[in-house]
């Protein structure tokens, strides 16, 4: 970097500080510094406990809810291992077990349709090969 930039730029920032630093004084209030502050401060105190009160109800409504919640859940979820459980019973007592599921039976009847359709051709083609016309 050349010295003629930097130089200009400390200049600006050594002028610019102290009117960055200084503050006004209003003249107007009347109050001293320390009363004020102090009143402030005590305001700032009572804000800060109706904060933490007000924060303790929201968790504690927070903490209800969020067992209500759960208490819904919960019976949805009793309710479901329930029906399940009788849903057991029911596979479970039932005389023949089946031995293909929906997708494994659609599988076989997919092959079966595909093996007659093999046949199909190889019968209506006739036993014996004949060389084909096009084929010179």
């Amino acid at each position: 970097m050349r010295k003629g930039p930097l130089c200009l730029m400390l200049v600006t920032l050594s002028i610019m500080a102290p009117a960055h630093g200084e503050e006004s004084v209003d003249v107007g209030n009347s109050t001293p510094l320390s009363l004020s502050a102090g009143s402030q401060i005590t305001e700032l105190q009572q804000r800060l406990k109706a904060s933490e009160q007000q924060r303790e109800a929201l968790s504690k409504q927070l903490q209800n809810t969020d067992g209500e919640r759960e208490s819904a859940q919960l019976s949805r979820l009793r309710q479901e291992n329930q029906r399940l459980k009788l849903q057991l019973k029911e596979i479970q007592a039932s005389p023949l077990p089946r031995l293909l599921t929906d997708q494994q039976q659609w599988f076989v009847i997919g092959a079966g349709v595909a093996l007659l359709a093999l046949l199909c051709g190889i019968f209506a083609s006739g036993a014996r090969r004949k060389r084909r016309q096009w084929l010179n």
